[in-house]
């Protein structure tokens, strides 16, 4: 069981750094390198694009998307205004693709993404972290199609596989079932907006205002559909 502070980011103490200099618990450190092992054997070369992150990086996320600074998506990754979206408009389309600082699940050390860094570099592009690199015909293609024969075997599952109405689909994101499901149970909304309200999050008047919806459709993924 992690603390408030481990489950809000705020404390990463816990953590095991990797080679390539990503955090992780140490279980699950263990398992991805397991599985990274596995899949090279099948010529899958799978790497970290992100793993932990602390509750600061989050806000900093959240903060610059808020402000327009960083391009908002809807959940078909098509380009919005934000100048047009009043409050809930536009914390409804940045939860579709970045979680509110403390209610991320990168901030567990469970939970990370994941590329083929092979084919990314063949391809000639950066990486995006955008379906098409992961549907058919993009660079990832393959491993996401290993990641769905195996990935279970090592125990990690892909709790955004599917659009249901809530986060945006992200066949790169992996989490450790066994420790993130015994965690999300711990991050209560009370929790959630305790962290909030004595950070400098903007926008909280509105999160507040909808808190239990963010917490049911976007911290717990259930969607409205």
């Amino acid at each position: 069981m992690l603390t408030n502070a481990q489950i809000l980011g705020k404390d990463e103490s816990q953590l095991v750094e990797l080679d390539n200099g990503f955090l992780l618990l140490p279980k699950v450190a263990n398992a991805f390198e397991a599985m990274q092992l596995a899949a090279k054997k099948d010529k899958v070369d799978i790497q970290i694009a992100s793993s932990y992150r602390s509750f600061e990086r989050q806000n900093f996320i959240w903060g610059n998307k808020w402000l327009g600074k960083t391009q908002l998506r809807d959940a078909n990754e098509t380009p919005l205004d934000a100048t047009q979206l009043d409050d809930w408009e536009k914390a409804q389309t940045i939860l579709t693709w970045s979680a509110l600082p403390g209610a991320s699940r990168h901030h567990w050390g469970t939970d990370l993404d994941v590329y083929d860094k092979t084919k990314i570099e063949a391809s000639g592009a950066a990486l995006e972290l955008i379906c098409s690199e992961y549907d058919e015909n993009g660079p990832c293609y393959e491993l996401n199609k290993w990641l769905g024969s195996y990935a279970a075997d090592f125990g990690f599952i892909r709790p955004y596989s599917t659009f249901k109405g809530g986060i945006a689909r992200e066949p790169w994101h992996l989490s450790y079932e066994e420790l993130s499901n015994s965690i999300i149970t711990q991050l209560t909304p009370q929790t959630l907006l305790t962290a909030l309200t004595d950070s400098d999050v903007l926008g909280i008047q509105c999160i507040t205002e909808n808190m239990p919806e963010i917490y049911s459709r976007f911290v717990l993924n259930r969607g409205k559909l």
